[in-house]
């Protein structure tokens, strides 16, 4: 299922192995409600007493596996304890990224898993060139980063980089200060001897953010770091240590796609509009009043709906419920200074390029943003079409 910023269900958008649970069901479920209580809810890396946040790459095939097992087990009247049933799919999923399955499939054909190359090599070359240093912490093994930057950015891809460290162990690796260093050899054989700077060229594997730190004497501001998992890469670094961080979200380039579309803005524009008449006009109780405010309440929920199923038939756009920022939005924007689609994007800007903050409105500031929306003092497309209803 689907939840807000402010841990309310989407109706809509709850599953039962491969079939929706009716609405009614689902507040049920919840004694009268949408809404579940902060206890159950994930703590802070995702991972809550009862409910589980899936939110990055490898909760495709675990949420289409559980989805799939769960309707065979419905579908033939099998009984069976969920929690069996989610320890086994988890376990499944993890061993395939912790037993090295899913590096030697992607090894095996770089072509198709690996995206963005030449992208990538430009950036990283491009920042290197304007005085930039730059480091690389992965949980990957050493063979399998080695490979995967050779097809991307060369043979010569450590030089990009004043340190690399691999296995590190995230998002342990920023909390605890216990691991240390230790050097690989180019067969991926360990060093003894004990680590007093961090070399340019050479690959480091496990340490701890702390001996990092104190180390390179990168610290705070000044310091950007990219990951695509905000627990394991961004969180902590953010929050403990004030780095800057930017988060790498692959599906907003779809998102994007689809918010540029006159389907959407037309169809968004006209909610917006249906929601301010709604308010303004609820006063009005005679008959043919509530009649009317019937209608564009019927109109609306039906727009609602057409705007849902354009970025996924079940279950939406990934950063909104209907009005509302998802779950997963609230702590993207909370561990992440930017975010974007992929590190490519930063083509598009200058290195010495400043991005501002942009002034969204609060509640008691939005009547004013809507007057002007409807007024036209905001450009807004179609909103001519509707210069009828001021």
């Amino acid at each position: 299922m689907k939840i807000d910023a402010f841990h309310y269900v989407q109706l809509g958008t709850a599953y039962r192995g491969l079939q929706p649970v009716p609405d009614e069901e689902v507040i049920d479920l919840y004694g009268g409600t949408q809404h579940i209580p902060l206890y159950q809810m994930s703590g802070f890396y995702g991972k809550g007493p009862s409910i589980k946040q899936f939110m990055d790459i490898f909760s495709l095939p675990e949420m289409a596996l559980l989805s799939c097992v769960v309707d065979h087990f419905l579908s033939h009247g099998l009984e069976f304890d969920q929690a069996h049933l989610y320890k086994d799919v988890t376990d499944a999923i993890r061993d395939v990224h912790v037993k090295g399955l899913m590096y030697q499939w992607i090894e095996q054909d770089m072509e198709k898993y690996i995206l963005r190359g030449d992208e990538t090599f430009a950036v990283l070359s491009r920042l290197v060139a304007h005085g930039k240093q730059l480091f690389l912490i992965t949980n990957s093994p050493f063979s399998f980063v080695d490979k995967g930057m050779r097809h991307m950015v060369g043979p010569d891809w450590r030089q990009l980089f004043d340190v690399v460290i691999v296995q590190a162990d995230k998002p342990s690796f920023f909390t605890d200060r216990r691991k240390p260093f230790r050097k690989l050899d180019e067969k991926g054989s360990l060093h003894w001897d004990r680590i007093t700077r961090l070399e340019k060229g050479k690959i480091y594997r496990q340490g701890n953010l702390y001996d990092f730190l104190r180390l390179t004497e990168w610290r705070g501001p000044r310091v950007l770091y990219f990951g695509d998992h905000l627990y394991s890469d961004l969180a902590d670094l953010m929050l403990r240590h004030g780095w800057r961080t930017g988060a790498i979200i692959p599906e907003l380039e779809r998102e994007i796609r689809i918010i540029n579309t006159e389907q959407y803005m037309h169809s968004l524009t006209w909610q917006q509009a249906l929601t301010g008449l709604l308010e303004r006009m609820q006063t009005y109780q005679d008959a043919e009043s509530q009649q009317v405010l019937a209608a564009w309440m019927k109109e609306r929920q039906e727009l609602r709906c057409i705007t849902k199923a354009l970025f996924n038939a079940q279950f939406g756009s990934i950063f909104r419920t209907f009005h509302n920022p998802t779950y997963f939005s609230r702590r993207l924007v909370r561990f992440s200074d930017l975010y974007m689609a992929s590190l490519s994007c930063l083509l598009n800007y200058r290195v010495d390029f400043t991005f501002y903050p942009r002034r969204t409105p609060l509640q008691h500031e939005a009547p004013l943003w809507m007057d002007q929306l409807c007024t036209g003092c905001m450009k807004t497309p179609f909103l001519g079409d509707m210069a009828h209803i001021r």
